[in-house]
């Protein structure tokens, strides 16, 4: 089927699958191959705006890119959280100077961004926020801890959402603010080590940091209505690349029974079928509310979904391998670190898939009061 791209383009797959074999997986690899992917034009293509260096795309199109992107397995995106979250944000909110100062860069893969909504002891509660932003001169000084921050590591921007009205309480008196990282004494990150072995989460501690006055999005007190706008833009076509991503390890758990004859065991492979029939489903929902504005259910549906179905495929990819599961591929070393097959990686890190991005119960609430219209939650004073 022709989508619309230029035949030329279809040398994507053949430049993802070299620049694999050539590089490793580290940080500063991923930020090369953001760059790469910037001097193509491929970041960006779902921004309602062109010109800041991205290509323009229909919806068609942006589903075709993102999954053949899947398919090529290329590597691991460093930049989607500026590109899908905030650029997004910064078009509908932001002023002229904002975006032109942000996005290009954004296009280009030169700049990486991570998220400061979450604090220790809020939870999933993103109104929680404790963090305090005080007006001074030429912009905010901020002063407090976020946690669950993807990425950090690895950013040169936060966007970060503080308390800049003293005393107000819940959603009130929030801004939104752009935060260089580097400012060495002032911004801390800490990774945060998983039951994976890894760290893509950290902690990050602002003593002091500075943002300038010129890079508050929404205006003074606006921050709410801006953050909830960008929660908005984390639904969309990733969702369908990431079922692709789901039918790869699916595919893997399949291979895992067959090699050990779990396959012959009625009750697991009648939940090896329901899984593929679960995705299946998921797929064609997706595909059902793809581009649909005004649904306040649709994305806690579709995180429900697909978080307890993942969750569940890591526990399968265990059950059918039986004691061998429990056994990692290499040995255990004195300093307690540990490897991890693709398939115990999925089980332990999918354990997170009902908590991150919004918990299931949190979803579940929004379903409740915004879509059957079920009595409000009491939430303490606002």
């Amino acid at each position: 089927m022709d989508y619309g791209f230029s035949a030329a383009d279809e040398v994507f797959r053949g430049e993802a699958r070299e620049w694999l074999l050539s590089h490793a997986d580290s940080g500063q690899d991923r930020r090369a191959w953001e760059r790469t992917l910037g001097k193509s034009g491929w970041i960006g293509l779902g921004w309602p705006e062109s010109g800041y260096g991205n290509r323009s795309a229909t919806l068609t199109q942006q589903v075709a890119w993102a999954e053949e992107y899947a398919r090529s397995s290329a590597p691991p995106r460093s930049g989607h959280i500026g590109e899908n979250l905030l650029a997004p944000t910064l078009i509908a909110h932001g002023t002229d100077a904002q975006k032109s100062r942000f996005l290009p860069a954004i296009a280009a893969g030169d700049e990486l961004w991570c998220q400061g909504y979450s604090e220790p002891g809020a939870g999933s509660d993103l109104a929680g926020v404790r963090t305090v932003a005080v007006r001074e001169a030429n912009g905010y000084r901020i002063s407090g801890q976020k946690i669950w921050t993807s990425l950090a590591h690895e950013a040169d921007w936060c966007f970060v959402l503080a308390r800049t009205e003293a005393g107000s309480r819940r959603h009130h008196g929030l801004s939104f603010l752009l935060v260089p990282m580097d400012q060495p004494g002032r911004v801390e990150v800490r990774p945060i080590r998983q039951l994976t072995g890894t760290s893509e989460f950290n902690e990050v501690f602002f003593d002091g940091a500075l943002a300038s006055g010129e890079h508050l999005v929404g205006g003074e007190g606006g921050g709410w209505s801006v953050a909830m706008s960008l929660l908005g833009f984390e639904r969309g076509v990733s969702t369908l690349a990431q079922q692709i991503g789901f039918a790869r390890e699916l595919g893997r758990v399949v291979e895992a029974a067959v090699a050990s004859g779990a396959v012959l065991d009625p009750v697991l492979r009648d939940r090896l079928v329901r899984q593929w029939a679960e995705l299946r489903t998921m797929r064609w929902n997706a595909l059902r509310t793809l581009g649909r504005a005004g649904d306040a259910g649709a994305p806690s549906v579709a995180k429900l979904l697909w978080g307890g179905w993942h969750q569940r495929l890591g526990e399968l990819a265990m059950a059918v391998r039986g004691p061998e599961a429990a056994v990692g591929p290499v040995d255990w070393s004195p300093s307690l670190s540990y490897e991890l097959d693709l398939l115990q990686h999925l089980f332990l890190f999918s354990r997170a898939d009902t908590i991150y991005g919004g918990s299931d119960q949190v979803q579940r609430t929004i379903i409740a009061e915004r879509v059957l219209g079920l009595p409000r939650e009491p939430k303490g004073v606002v």
